[in-house]
């Protein structure tokens, strides 16, 4: 009896013990919980804003950025029903502009410029070399006209006939055979050999140079294609989205979108 009671009251100590120890510790701080930061940006930028995320991610460990890539157009119009995005980059000033005057943006600034390329497979970089050639394509994918690479083209393609003649759009368009949604599928159909021609931007060009060729358009005929971005107007992680616009405007983002081959604000394009 004498030893059941010694060991009864030793394990009560002990549970004592440690319930006081348990009250008294401060409770371990672990990670800080991610939280998201929704990008949506034209497709172009794929590559460019894909490295920036992990950028931010390093530099600010709580942020778990998710990208979402479109065409421009398509992006506008998810946000104008509500999707949750916290930050838009543009191919063009248009869809930007209507976004903000809807006041669904805030602060809209340019933060980097691209340029038309014609895009042909590898196997007939020798068939098209010029603008002149194009229309003897027998097959060309370009973008839709509500899609900023499909307006530059045709804004292009109007200029050219000052040079090319008064109807060298109408028989590059008679070779027109598909209009895609965004500047990928452009490219894709072109890196497939599913059409001999597309017209895409120069940052497209570089991600598949190993199987198109570019070939370059007179500056006389091409566009500027401006790039804004803006922070929305109700977004989850305001910190997070600012420091992303930040980021990208800043040397270190200038730097990554000229080696994408994205052409800094104030800079000329090089050749592609």
């Amino acid at each position: 009896m004498r030893r059941r009671s010694v060991l009864a009251h030793s394990l009560a100590l002990t549970l004592a013990a440690t319930t006081l120890g348990c009250k008294g510790e401060l409770p371990r701080k672990g990670p800080a919980p991610r939280r998201d930061v929704t990008i949506f940006a034209a497709a172009s930028l794929r590559e460019s804003f894909t490295e920036l995320s992990h950028t931010l991610e390093h530099t600010h460990p709580d942020a778990h950025v998710v990208l979402s890539f479109a065409g421009s157009q398509t992006l506008r119009a998810q946000i104008e029903q509500g999707a949750p995005a916290d930050v838009f980059a543009s191919a063009d000033d248009k869809h930007m502009t209507a976004l903000e005057k809807a006041q669904r943006v805030r602060a809209p600034r340019v933060f980097v410029n691209n340029e038309l390329v014609i895009v042909v497979p590898r196997s007939k970089a020798g068939v098209l070399r010029t603008l002149a050639d194009l229309p003897n394509a027998a097959s060309i994918v370009v973008g839709a006209p509500e899609v900023p690479v499909g307006n530059y083209t045709g804004q292009m393609l109007e200029k050219a006939r000052q040079g090319l003649g008064a109807d060298f759009r109408a028989r590059v368009e008679a070779r027109v055979v598909s209009r895609e949604p965004d500047v990928r599928q452009i490219l894709a159909k072109v890196s497939l050999g599913e059409a001999d021609a597309g017209i895409v931007y120069r940052t497209d060009a570089l991600t598949a140079a190993d199987q198109v060729a570019a070939i370059s358009i007179p500056s006389e005929y091409n566009l500027v294609a401006h790039y804004p971005i803006a922070v929305t107007a109700n977004p989850a992680a305001p910190d997070l989205a600012q420091a992303f616009v930040e980021l990208v405007a800043s040397a270190e983002g200038a730097r990554v979108l000229k080696r994408h081959g994205f052409t800094p604000v104030g800079e000329k394009a090089a050749s592609p």
